[in-house]
């Protein structure tokens, strides 16, 4: 078996691989036409690395970022063939992205891990991960029907960077998970940071992505007006007045799922959703266990109502 980065040959090889293993329903698009693979790794944007066993590609992974320089990296593309599994292909495939990330990534590389099954959970905190947070309902799953499936956020600090938490008072509600997270990545003052868009919405599928750096009571009051059939995710800069709130969010049904870093990673926001699908989950990571039973609690909570 040898681990490799990825060679323009490979392009159709690793498609193919893909195509076996997920047949039409990979969530990423872009997997099924090996030109695009190949510009990808060409204009940086994917750094894809293979394990090679004689002359047959039998697994991938990549270390994925968008265009701007500064913009967060993810672990992702994470693919083994069937009948290759059992040989911890993808735990070694990330060992060697990550390797190879901090020439090319920020203070941190992030992972989605999937929830319809255990293992990405369990290699990802073989890698060092640290889970942060959870995304309900968030991608459509090749092996999940029409059900959309969850996603635990990780996080990985890259050798001599830092990736502080701001030194603000917690509530009472997460205080010790952010401890926690705090005891992981350190805390620190934020740098204040103004963008030019404080406001953002978009539809992704059936969930509606809210952006949000100041939270006043006038935005509160549209917020919960929002049709209640909707899942929305809302994603809150972090800020001295956090406690406060998190607090008015939760009275008006909004739950808590973590924190993740901003794109630019220079910051931290606060996730919370509202109408997300009940469902039962087992999960690797006991602080995201809380969170989750947590969520499907007030959930069923306001279906009741």
């Amino acid at each position: 078996m040898i681990f490799r980065p990825f060679r323009a040959a490979d392009a159709q090889a690793v498609s193919q691989l893909f195509r076996l293993v997920y047949g039409d329903h990979y969530v990423q698009p872009d997997v099924y036409l090996p030109k695009l693979i190949t510009q990808h790794n060409a204009d940086g944007r994917w750094q894809s690395m293979l394990a090679v066993q004689g002359s047959q590609v039998v697994g991938h992974a990549a270390l994925c970022r968008d265009r701007l320089p500064t913009a967060s990296a993810e672990l992702a593309l994470s693919v083994v063939h069937p009948q290759a599994r059992g040989q911890s292909i993808a735990t070694r495939l990330g060992r060697e992205v990550l390797e190879h990330a901090s020439a090319v990534a920020g203070r941190c590389v992030l992972i989605k891990q999937v929830t319809h099954h255990p293992y990405t959970q369990r290699m990802a905190h073989t890698l060092g991960f640290h889970c942060t947070a959870i995304l309900p309902d968030y991608v459509p799953s090749p092996f999940a029907g029409a059900s959309a499936e969850s996603i635990v956020v990780g996080v990985h600090p890259l050798d001599g960077h830092a990736c502080p938490l701001p030194d603000i008072a917690w509530p009472d509600s997460c205080r010790g998970f952010m401890q926690h997270l705090g005891s992981v990545f350190g805390s620190g003052k934020s740098a204040a940071i103004y963008p030019a868009q404080p406001l953002h919405m978009q539809q992704h599928q059936q969930r509606i992505d809210v952006v949000i750096e100041r939270l006043d009571k006038r935005l509160l009051d549209q917020l919960i007006q929002l049709p209640a059939a909707w899942l929305i995710s809302l994603r809150l800069a972090l800020s001295p007045g956090f406690a406060e709130d998190c607090q008015r969010l939760s009275s008006k049904g909004f739950v808590f799922t973590g924190v993740m870093p901003a794109p630019d990673q220079g910051r931290w926001f606060a996730l919370f959703h509202r109408g997300a699908r009940t469902r039962d989950l087992q999960l690797h990571c006991p602080h995201m266990q809380r969170l989750h039973d947590h969520l499907q609690g007030a959930e069923a909570d306001r279906s009741a109502a």
